[in-house]
């Protein structure tokens, strides 16, 4: 597998031309229709930012391939796998790269971590509408003003405050995207619910222990932080803290229930450490184990 740590290497590789920066890329549609890197996986040290509107070709990164949507915009953070093969575009589409050591010395290396869509899986791609898609290009179009001019001390401050533009409209626009689809496609806190309670039922927390969101977002064909902030966008809280939720009510249950130890209780719901369990109970709960037994009796 292909790793890139230069945005060099990656042009010369797919004949595009030599970059205006060594550590910035701006790729439209015209020189991505030349895009062909066959079946091969690759690796760079490079964010990447892009919008496309794909006719054919595969695009993938992480686990599922790219759904061919109209107007849909992608985020993938240095070192994740990505395979571009024949890919064809519809329309107007753009790839900015991003080398991470341009940010260096800067608010946005920090900033950009932020940005829980990095972390998507490549299903789950924001989907414009015309007028979103429009705000968009124009800032493409500011950064490429910067990009192709004499760039002297003043444009990379200005370059990297239009990305920090790009990435809060994606934000707010995938928080668009969360109500809009989520209305199709049902209540996620109930569904989320359900995959828990299908895992304790099927015995799972014996195998594996505790669900993790990792788990359950799995079986819900969702990356993990894409479930969280779909959840924090319906509910206020977190994947995590949804399942804590669950577990305490189940620990209740058990407690008031059963004359098991809180030991016992605790293997049952899954945790390996009963000491663990019992600072998670009291910090939800605001007493111990054994308080909220005997407070209940």
């Amino acid at each position: 597998m292909n790793h890139y740590k230069t945005i060099t290497a990656l042009h010369q590789d797919n004949g595009y031309p030599l970059p205006e920066h060594p550590m910035l890329s701006l790729l439209t549609c015209k020189e991505l229709t030349m895009c062909t890197w066959g079946k091969q996986k690759f690796t760079t040290d490079f964010y990447m930012i892009s919008l496309k509107k794909m006719k054919s070709g595969t695009f993938m990164y992480g686990k599922t391939r790219y759904d061919h949507d109209n107007g849909s915009m992608s985020f993938v953070k240095p070192r994740q796998v990505i395979e571009i093969s024949n890919v064809e575009l519809e329309e107007k589409g753009f790839i900015i790269f991003i080398h991470e050591d341009y940010l260096l010395g800067h608010l946005q290396h920090e900033e950009i971590k932020k940005y829980g869509f990095f972390e998507y899986e490549i299903n789950e791609a924001l989907h414009l509408s015309p007028a979103e898609e429009q705000i968009i290009w124009e800032l493409y179009e500011k950064i490429g003003l910067e990009y192709r001019n004499n760039q002297d001390e003043f444009s990379k401050d200005i370059i990297l405050t239009h990305i920090d533009s790009i990435l809060k409209y994606a934000q707010r626009f995938y928080k668009r995207q969360f109500i809009n689809r989520n209305s199709l496609s049902g209540n996620m806190i109930s569904k989320f619910h359900k995959t828990i309670s299908e895992y304790f039922e099927s015995g799972k927390t014996k195998l594996h222990g505790l669900p993790s969101v990792n788990a359950i977002a799995g079986e819900l064909n969702l990356s993990a932080r894409y479930l969280s902030d779909l959840l924090k966008q319906e509910t206020g809280k977190t994947a995590l803290e949804h399942i804590h939720i669950y577990l305490i009510d189940e620990a209740k249950n058990l407690l008031l229930s059963s004359d098991k130890t809180i030991a016992e209780t605790a293997y049952q719901l899954g945790f390996e450490n009963p000491p663990y369990f019992s600072r998670l109970f009291k910090k939800e709960v605001g007493l111990t184990p054994n308080e909220f037994r005997l407070s209940v009796v």
